[in-house]
């Protein structure tokens, strides 16, 4: 990996609590990711199951975390099953994890080789009650292929139908929200990179640049900094592509006197950066130009303000809405019969800003997080308004990232990346 070793405890402190919300005499089996095929004998790059990464720090395929806090001895408590490596496999891959190296990043003490998992498993279900099956339950997810997980999920219940089923999803669903301070540094290391990407992108970018090129400057500057690249899909948007909530084409040439929408973040050790930024292609705002940015940067800060300790996420949306449409009738966007005669199912603000506010990030861009319950401290959020205008030829959008305090407003790890407009113009024409 290319990440610098994580310190072992943070996975250590994460399986005490999993374990600790565990049913009496059950066991609970995580699976690591497939590598996923392309055409002939092509694969995608592996990225590993965050459930099994957080609970372990094991970042390879064909692994398997077993936990069993009440079994009868010691040695199956904690069990990591790993593909068995060799000299062939040394030669033509490079070295997989000894039991000794699995040791030292997971911190569990029980290294199985896979080819034994099926004959372990035998002997720990012969005592265990119940099982914790590990499904995707994220409110966003869409699956059509059959993961690792699902494949062990058909196997035991054909092999074990006498066993009392639980669901890991709703516990890591809470864990994985709060972060450690460990995670959280993380997280700013992520974030910190990116910040080095944008500073990048802000000298670069000039009239007739590709779209495709200023994702290149980012690419360059997040493989340098020890990450593997894109948190997700970037997003460089110039014009009306802006006005594409999720474009990522970024094939178009910038032209001059267009902004360009640039919504990347880079991932550091599985960790992931989100951040939205605008940038004039000539270098200058116009004065519409930055009278909208500084209406989204307006909501953006009072939104921010909302991200304290017991805020309740659906409300906090309804609030940023009206902050929202206080903005829009300023602009001249909405006109006072707008908002009288709105539908409250779908308020006239979502004209201009359709999509939500904020959303959880830590080991998934868009993380785990159950959003009807308050805010908690160190739950990390984005904070990302926006205003799209396509009959002007742009959208404006302003994202960080922010960690909930236990007192008082929330941190934002982005606080370094330049924001305001005079900033942004400053750097560009320096």
């Amino acid at each position: 990996m290319k990440y610098h070793q994580i310190d072992r405890n943070l996975f250590v402190k994460n399986r005490a609590k999993f374990t600790a919300q565990m049913k009496p005499n059950s066991v609970a089996v995580f699976n690591s990711n497939d590598i996923y095929p392309v055409s002939a004998d092509s694969t995608l790059p592996f990225a590993q199951h965050r459930d099994i990464f957080y609970l372990s720090g094991v970042d390879q395929e064909e692994s398997i975390l077993l936990l069993f806090p009440d079994a009868p001895y010691d040695n199956l408590k904690e069990i990591l099953f790993l593909k068995e490596t060799n000299e062939h496999i040394a030669i033509w891959e490079g070295e997989k994890l000894t039991k000794e190296r699995a040791f030292e990043v997971s911190g569990v003490k029980t290294v199985i080789w896979l080819q034994d998992f099926h004959k372990t498993l035998k002997e720990v279900m012969t005592y265990a009650d119940t099982i914790y099956i590990n499904t995707n339950e994220h409110y966003r997810a869409v699956i059509e292929t059959e993961t690792r997980e699902a494949r062990f999920i058909k196997w035991w219940k054909e092999n074990y139908p006498a066993h009392k089923v639980e669901k890991s999803n709703p516990i890591l669903q809470r864990l994985r929200s709060v972060k450690e301070s460990e995670e959280i540094d993380l997280i700013q290391k992520a974030c910190d990179i990116t910040e080095k990407g944008f500073r990048r992108v802000l000298n670069f970018v000039k009239p007739n640049v590709m779209e495709y090129e200023i994702e290149a400057e980012f690419a360059h500057e997040f493989l340098r900094n020890r990450s593997k690249g894109f948190a997700y899909t970037p997003i460089i948007a110039s014009g009306n592509n802006a006005n594409v909530l999720h474009y990522i084409e970024n094939n178009q040439q910038c032209k001059a006197g267009d902004l360009i929408l640039l919504d990347v973040g880079a991932e550091y050790a599985n960790y992931s950066s989100d951040m939205t930024r605008m940038v004039p292609v000539s270098g200058r705002f116009s004065d519409r130009q930055k009278e909208v940015y500084n209406a989204v940067l307006r909501v953006k800060n009072e939104a921010t303000k909302m991200l304290v300790l017991g805020t309740l996420w659906k409300q906090y949306h309804v609030e940023v809405g009206k902050i929202m449409t206080s903005e829009l009738l300023g602009l001249g966007l909405l006109d006072k019969a707008d908002v009288q005669n709105e539908n409250p199912d779908w308020p006239a603000y979502k004209k201009y800003f359709m999509h939500g506010t904020s959303h959880h990030m830590g080991l998934d861009t868009h993380d785990y997080g159950l959003l009807h319950e308050p805010m908690q401290a160190n739950m990390v959020f984005t904070v990302e308004p926006g205003i799209y205008i396509p009959a002007e030829g742009f959208g404006i959008r302003i994202e960080d990232d922010m960690v909930i305090q236990e007192k008082g407003p929330a941190f934002n790890l982005m606080r370094n990346i330049p924001i305001e407009v005079e900033e942004i113009e400053s750097i560009m024409n320096s």
